[in-house]
Formats: structure tokens, C-alpha cells, sequence
């Protein structure tokens, strides 16, 4: 598809401003904002933000306590009320004061502004105001509707898409490509056919949070509505996209949601320090690409993206999501675009490490297609049947075919 802005009378927004930077569990923790702020510097570098006709940044207003409450127990937006009062005070029932969610001051205030980003997001396609629009910050997908989990205090994306729902929207599909099963998004809608959720991640045979098997398909009265992609360790960027090729764009097409909802986590990389994927920024670039079409094919072009995982905060994250905000904004940037010189020099006196020299990692993301025959010898491929096999048949689809 061309990216000639049609259709975007409203253009293409990332909701985005320097609070959001406080969502921070100090300078020791893998989830440091460092990155987010990156990312935004180097966009602007790169001309991808504020630009005429192209991406705006808007303002990030922060999410009502009746905006939290349609995902979140009174009970757990209570706890964080009293740990961001007084850090010192943990609740480990609600899963504050853990190593992966340790208690800051003013947290309640960062993780509501961070959930408000998101609805805006969401409001902004949904109105017509955007075609796309982005919250890199967001993607908080693992937090529970009665407790934190791993670095993700409020389900910032749950709360959007019950927000998109109670605004008419009739169907949403939502795609999780972070390292990480999407485990709480999952649980929210887990029972609610309006809702399609899709997760590729690294099996939880090897990582947190052990979650996000093919057997994983819905509750009784939404069959087939959470989708499970395993990936096992080492997969690279052939292996990733042909699984995402072979259940995504299938499942989204036979769905016809209103609305694409994506969580872009970048922890997938091979530089990332929690997890055991080898894809590249070439690989999630491609990834991005096929996402964006994919809402003009399906949704008619709406579509909300948000951040997710990412720890190599240097040499991953900000070129991953520069990238995932030019394809937002309709222009893509080529992958051999060099990273400008005062960005560079910028991430050296801040973070005392040399920046990457361009947008690509030299990687040629290609795949070899599904349809072309599996190998039953094959981890991968197995996995991907094995996803198919769940809930195609739930979709009307055979599982051996297209």
C-alpha cells in the first residue's frame, strides 16, 4: 500500500507529552523511561513528528478513576492510591512491592496518565479526528483487573479498548507482538466474542509469565477469540513472520473488526536482555508495515498502536518505534536512513554509549510462506499449526488451508 494519506482527514497523532516519563520505577529497574524519551528525540531528528501533513504530537490527559473502574477492582486502584501516598507501604496481594513492581511516589498519578494516553489514542481514530494514532508509552498489558504485573500497573490497553466499545465500536481486534504473552489483555476479554485477541510471544515454557498456550482459545461464550502463537526460543525473522504471516492476517480478515488495536512490545530483538527471540529492527519494521496494511484492508484504516516491552534502551527501542511511528504517520522511513549526528551525541553524554549509525540492522526480513508446506520436524512450525488447528476451525477456516 502507499502511504499518500488518503482517506486521513483527520491525519495521524501520537498522544504524547513529557509527563509520561514519570511512569518510572527508578533507575535500577529494565523498564527505564529513558527510552520512551528517546524514541520521541529521535523521531523529531528524523522528521517524523510535526511535520506538515504528517505525524502530531497531542497532548496525554490522564484516565478518570470511572475510566479505570471499567477494567480495574476499586480495591487495586485503592492499593496504588496508598503506595504512591507513601512508597514505603507494599501490597503484595495486589501485586505492589514486587521486584517487578516496585512502589514509587505519585505512581496512581503516571499510571492513570498513561491509561488516559490510550483512550485518547483510541478516541481520536474512533472519532475520525485521526486515522492513525499511536501511544508508545502504552502497552501495559500484563496488569490484571486486581493486581499489578510485570512492570505493568493499570491494562492501559483494556481500559482503550473498553472505552472503544462503549462508544459503539462492535468488534475490536487486538494483535500482541511483544516477547511476552499478552496475558492480561487476554484475561480481560477472556470471555467476550466482541473481542479478538492475538498473541505471538516466546513460549511460556521459557519465560514469564508461563502463559499463552494454543489450548488458551476463550471462555464458553467467546470460542476461539484468544489466539496463542508459542514461539519457541531462538526463532528469528523468517520463523516470526511466517507465523505471524500464517494466523494473523487470517483471523483479522474473518473477524471484520471495526478497529485494530496493536501493542508493538520490542523486546523481540536479539540485543534484549529478558527474553530469547533473534528478530531484528528489519523484522519489526516488517512487522509494522503489515499491521498498517492490514487496517486499511480490514478497518478502513483505523488503527491504535502502542508501545509495550523493550530494555535494550539504546540500541533497540528508539529505532523500533521511530520506525513504528513513520509507518503510523505515513511515511515510512527507508531502514538504511542514517540516525542523525546530534541525536547520537546526544545519547553519548546521556547515557555514556555510543548510539547505533542507522535505522537497520543490515537484516533482509524475509519469509518463506505457510502455505507453501510445514515441516513436522519443525518447533516452529508446529506451533503454528498447532494455533490453527485451536481456532480456525472457530472462524470458519480450515486449519490445513487458507
Amino acid at each position: 500500500m502507499t502511504f499518500t494519506g488518503q482517506g486521513c482527514a483527520g491525519g495521524t497523532c501520537v498522544v504524547h507529552d513529557a509527563t509520561l516519563t514519570g511512569y518510572d520505577f527508578g533507575p535500577d529497574h529494565p523498564m527505564n523511561p529513558v527510552r520512551v524519551d528517546l524514541t520521541m528525540r529521535l523521531a523529531r531528528s528524523l522528521g517524523v513528528l510535526d511535520v506538515p501533513g504528517g505525524l502530531v504530537a497531542v497532548p496525554a490527559p490522564e484516565a478518570s478513576d470511572e475510566d479505570l473502574l471499567t477494567v480495574h477492582d476499586p480495591a487495586l486502584i485503592e492499593a496504588v492510591r496508598r503506595s504512591s501516598a507513601d512508597p514505603t507501604r507494599h501490597d503484595l496481594r495486589h501485586g505492589l512491592g514486587t521486584d517487578d513492581n516496585p512502589t514509587f511516589a505519585n505512581m496512581h498519578v503516571a499510571s492513570r496518565h498513561v491509561v488516559g494516553a490510550s483512550i485518547e489514542a483510541a478516541r481520536q481514530v474512533w472519532t475520525g479526528a485521526a486515522i492513525h494514532a499511536a501511544n508508545i508509552a502504552g502497552g501495559l498489558h500484563h496488569a490484571m483487573p486486581d493486581a499489578a504485573s510485570g512492570f505493568c500497573i493499570y491494562n492501559d490497553v483494556a481500559v482503550a479498548i473498553r472505552w472503544l466499545l462503549a462508544h459503539g465500536a462492535r468488534r475490536v481486534a487486538y494483535v500482541d507482538v511483544d516477547v511476552h504473552h499478552g496475558d492480561g489483555v487476554q484475561k480481560i476479554f477472556w470471555n467476550d466474542p466482541r473481542v479478538l485477541t492475538i498473541s505471538l510471544h516466546e513460549t511460556g515454557q521459557m519465560l514469564f509469565p508461563g502463559t499463552g498456550y494454543p489450548v488458551e482459545t476463550g471462555g464458553p461464550e467467546a470460542p476461539g477469540s484468544s489466539v496463542n502463537v508459542a514461539l519457541p526460543p531462538g526463532t528469528a525473522d523468517a520463523g516470526w513472520l511466517r507465523a505471524f504471516h500464517a494466523v494473523v492476517p487470517p483471523l483479522v480478515r474473518a473477524f471484520a473488526p471495526d478497529i485494530l488495536v496493536t501493542q508493538h512490545g520490542c523486546d523481540s530483538h536479539r540485543a534484549d536482555p529478558l527474553a530469547h527471540l533473534m528478530l531484528t529492527v528489519d523484522g519489526q519494521r516488517a512487522s509494522y508495515l503489515a499491521l498498517h496494511d492490514l487496517a486499511h484492508e480490514v478497518c478502513g484504516g483505523r488503527w491504535m498502536a502502542t508501545g509495550g516491552g523493550g530494555y535494550a534502551v539504546v540500541e533497540v527501542v528508539p529505532r523500533s518505534w521511530t520506525h513504528l511511528l513513520a509507518i503510523v504517520g505515513g511515511t515510512p522511513l527507508e531502514p538504511g536512513t542514517e540516525t542523525p549526528g546530534e541525536w547520537r551525541a546526544e545519547v553519548a553524554e546521556r547515557m555514556r554509549t555510543a548510539a547505533p549509525q542507522a535505522m537497520t540492522d543490515g537484516a533482509n526480513a524475509s519469509y518463506r510462506d505457510f502455505s507453501d508446506g510445514s515441516d513436522p520436524d519443525s518447533w516452529l512450525d508446529r506451533a503454528i499449526s498447532e494455533t490453527r488447528s485451536a481456532v480456525f476451525p472457530e472462524h470458519g477456516m480450515d486449519p490445513s488451508g487458507w
